[in-house]
């Protein structure tokens, strides 16, 4: 049902891209909610839920400082 989220800051991944951290949004509202796509009562909460996360995802990524080792 859901692909592996992948790490999505240095040194594992040097450009994310808004579509990267989006996807990684996508995968994890699945996988918790437990629906690859939603039925049309519950769209709005899970595109909600998607964007919302996408939001937290990019201020963390932008706020990480990351030291030279893993």
């Amino acid at each position: 049902m859901c692909r592996s989220i992948k790490t999505l800051r240095p040194p594992y991944t040097e450009d994310v891209t808004e579509d990267d951290v989006r996807a990684a949004a996508l995968q994890y509202v699945r996988k918790i909610s437990g629906f690859r796509a939603p039925a049309a009562h519950n769209a709005e909460a899970f595109d909600r839920a998607v964007e919302t996360i996408t939001r937290a995802s990019e201020e963390l990524l932008a706020a990480l400082q990351v030291r030279g080792g893993r």
